[in-house]
């Protein structure tokens, strides 16, 4: 459970070419795009918005470099792991260089959940947008297939029933999985079309919107606090807020076993992406806040408000094309990383080896291609998300901290590795993330300085932590028990299969008997069975919907399976 791979392996794995081997053609301005596809999506189009009404007003600017700085740290640590190991694998390959089997399993399963939750997520708001833009053309879809199974929908007569399945949800899911089994060079031609295509909208709704500013609405630039509203304490809430459009940069990591000189150009893909997306946020929340004041941006489509206020219509209809681009993009850079994350999991044994298959022609793991992308468009069809939501967050946080773990584990014993780029101010930089980190996720007692008020000290606290903001501290008991349901599925996953079948399994010096470890991943396959056995039956007997009343009078019955 605690054997580490060696470094040289890494670095052999990373020169390996040839057969069952992925194709190096990614160079840095690909790279970018590629963070830029993940990063520029539902956090500029959607949450700038909600952020500068309810929590920062003007003063979002501020919270967006604070997320950047916070962002910053956790990148530099990763832009020197990336050209140290350029290994597919991102925080799961770097946690098995430094802290050992067990924690990588534990890393690379939060990565899955990072990323399938985060794809389903975004496909389910790629098709509100996409069902929008075809309305402007005439073209509507029966609302029965474009929301998740056992949703009450109003039909065109007036009339009410339930769902099927959410259709251009699991259809665009379908087009992501196509492109990414053709090929990286194919999907990373298309994603620079896509970012440059949305980089183009956001930066002409700059260019029209600084026109239209009016800055008395950036006044007061702070508004007054208002109970747990604005102030300091809502620029730093705000930043909690945003902080997760930054986490784009963690998908560039994963990308590195097909960079043609990762060793140059992963740090550039890193840290370029994220200064430039920063910057365009900051853009885009000045033009905003300046157009229209920031009370009236607590709508899901806040840019489409202050081009409506321009009264250009010609721009509204390009935000929509931009929108639409831009979240299809997120979908596909999501869905990639995680099809790497299995891989480099399969090549080590801990997961079927099916998932590592490479297609000798196109060069791309096929099989988990297929696999990822038809189970993450069905949980996008028919599943409203809900909670899980939020624990993409968690993922995110062990990531970020096991990054900053990383370097400081390789500083200190191996001090004379050749570091292509050296993460700067060392040892303060990745210890900084690291302690912060664990104070949130731990709940660790942290100095007040003066704060007593306990909604402002959890803004505080996760504003001050360099990779992680105070989304574990905030989050729900019900995320919580779903996050510790789905690591002790995982952890059943390990004791029954990857343990065994690990490429670094030594069983004469195994001290875990076979039986014992069958026992104990049985155990919590059950315990896990049950938990969520008990949390269906809870949420069914708890929640009553009552059925629409339609026109004449009757009622509408939701389908057995439903209730």
């Amino acid at each position: 459970m605690f054997n580490r791979k060696d470094l040289a392996t890494l670095q052999r794995e990373a020169a390996h070419t040839g057969e069952g081997s992925l194709k190096r053609v990614l160079g840095p301005v690909q790279l970018i795009a590629l963070g830029i596809g993940c990063i520029i999506g539902a956090g500029i189009f959607v949450m700038t918005g909600t952020a500068a009404a309810e929590h920062a007003g003007p003063a979002l600017m501020i919270s967006f470099i604070i997320g950047a700085i916070a962002c910053g740290f956790a990148g530099l640590c990763y832009a020197e792991l990336s050209s140290v190991i350029p290994v597919s694998g991102s925080a799961y390959t770097y946690s098995y260089a430094t802290m050992g089997e067990l924690v990588a399993w534990i890393v690379g399963w939060c990565l899955v959940l990072e990323y399938g939750v985060a794809s389903a997520t975004v496909a389910v708001g790629w098709s509100g947008y996409f069902v929008s833009f075809l309305k402007d053309f005439g073209i509507v879809i029966n609302p029965v297939f474009t929301q998740p199974y056992g949703t009450f929908v109003t039909l065109a007569d007036g009339s009410q029933t339930t769902a099927l399945f959410n259709a251009p949800a699991f259809f665009s899911m379908l087009v992501v999985t196509g492109i990414l089994m053709k090929g990286i060079k194919e999907s990373a031609n298309l994603n620079n079309i896509m970012v440059a295509i949305k980089l183009i909208v956001i930066l002409v709704v700059i260019a029209v919107g600084a026109f239209y500013v009016n800055t008395d609405n950036w006044f007061p630039f702070i508004p007054e606090p208002v109970g747990n509203k604005f102030g300091w304490s809502g620029v730093l809430s705000a930043t909690t807020v945003i902080f997760f459009a930054y986490i784009g940069f963690d998908a560039v990591s994963t990308a590195a076993q097909e960079a043609k000189n990762p060793q140059r150009d992963m740090p550039i893909g890193i840290l370029g992406s994220l200064l430039i997306c920063t910057v365009l946020y900051i853009a885009v929340v000045a033009v905003l806040t300046g157009v229209v004041h920031y009370s009236t941006l607590n709508v899901p489509d806040p840019i489409a408000v202050a081009v409506d206020a321009m009264e250009k219509p010609w721009l509204s209809f390009l935000v929509k094309i931009g929108a639409v681009t831009g979240l299809f993009s997120v979908m596909l850079v999501c869905t990639y990383s995680q099809i790497r994350i299995n891989y480099v999991m399969a090549k080590d044994g801990l997961i079927s080896p099916i998932f590592a298959k490479v297609h000798a022609k196109n060069q791309t793991p096929y099989q988990n291609t297929a696999i990822c992308g038809l189970l993450i468009a069905t949980v996008a069809a028919i599943m409203p998300l809900g909670v899980l939501g939020t624990l993409v967050s968690v993922g995110t946080i062990l990531a970020f901290a096991i990054a900053c773990v990383g370097v400081l584990y390789l500083k200190k014993t191996q001090p004379d590795l050749h570091r292509p780029f050296k993460t700067p101010f060392m040892p303060w930089v990745p210890i900084g993330g690291i302690l912060c980190s664990l104070a949130v996720l731990l709940g660790l007692p942290i100095p007040h300085f003066g704060v007593t008020d306990p909604a402002t000290l959890q803004n505080v606290i996760g504003c001050v932590g360099s990779t992680c903001l105070s989304v574990i501290g905030g989050a729900s008991s019900d995320t919580m028990r779903h996050f510790i349901m789905w690591m002790g599925a995982g952890l059943a996953v390990y004791a029954l299969y990857g343990m065994r079948h690990s490429k670094l399994f030594d069983a004469a010096n195994c001290k875990i008997s076979c039986s014992l470890r069958k026992a104990v991943g049985i155990a919590l396959a059950l315990t896990v069975g049950f938990f969520v056995y008990k949390e269906v039956t809870h949420v069914t007997a708890a929640t009553t919907i009552e059925p629409p009343v339609v026109s004449d009078g009757t009622t509408i019955q939701a389908p057995e399976a439903a209730e």
